[in-house]
């Protein structure tokens, strides 16, 4: 094992511990991952986040195939499409957070835009963010119905199960799926009072500010 490859799980177990102490993560609900090289670090399955051993981390080749550690989550299709259609991927964050998998849960979430622009950040860290249809946990069509997108968005809300975020890096993933949480607390909170969300132009300005960074 490289000295990266050592520093990145032990990086993505705190990061899981710290998801899970902070509830965005309850019982064994929620799977993260991150690339190392054409390869995949991933939370094994029936784990919980808040006790991730950076040992037992799984791993899978570029095809997918478990060469490490303990089995990877069912949901490994989930990472994989991201990955595999947005190639600045470098990390997946699947979690089952309480606001976000409310938002998904609500007839009215706008399935094209399920996070309005009510803040500069989600905005920045986030973007605009696709309903996927519902399937039964574990059946990888929702991995097909995400790659179908064609890596036109960083994250997607599950319907009736949570949101699944991708980032350029771990770090960038987790605080972009926490982004997203917060913000689904907001909308949630404001319902049925007028809000005032951030014009076009403000939105068209910072996206081409973030490109940027």
């Amino acid at each position: 094992m490289t000295a990266n490859e050592r520093e990145l799980r032990l990086q993505m177990a705190a990061l899981c511990a710290s998801l899970f102490q902070r509830g965005f993560s309850v019982g064994t609900a929620g799977n993260i991952s991150a690339k190392i090289g054409d390869d995949i670090l991933m939370t094994p399955t029936n784990s919980t986040l808040g006790s991730i051993d950076p040992d037992r981390i799984s791993k899978l080749d570029a095809q997918g195939n478990h060469i490490g550690g303990d089995k990877p989550t069912k949901e490994f299709f989930l990472h994989r499409a991201f990955y595999a259609s947005r190639p600045h991927c470098g990390a997946v964050v699947h979690l089952h957070s309480t606001w976000a998998t409310a938002l998904s849960c609500l007839e009215d979430t706008d399935p094209d835009d399920c996070i309005p622009p009510l803040t500069p950040y989600v905005v920045m860290r986030v973007g605009q963010v696709k309903l996927v249809p519902y399937v039964k946990p574990g059946d990888p069509k929702a991995g097909e119905q995400i790659a179908e997108l064609n890596g036109d968005y960083a994250a997607v809300l599950l319907a009736n199960h949570g949101p699944v975020v991708s980032g350029k890096d771990l770090f960038s993933a987790v605080c972009a799926a926490e982004e997203l949480e917060e913000t689904a607390k907001l909308l949630m909170i404001t319902q049925g009072v007028k809000t005032r969300l951030l014009s076009d132009e403000a939105v068209a300005d910072l996206r081409r500010s973030f490109a940027n960074m």
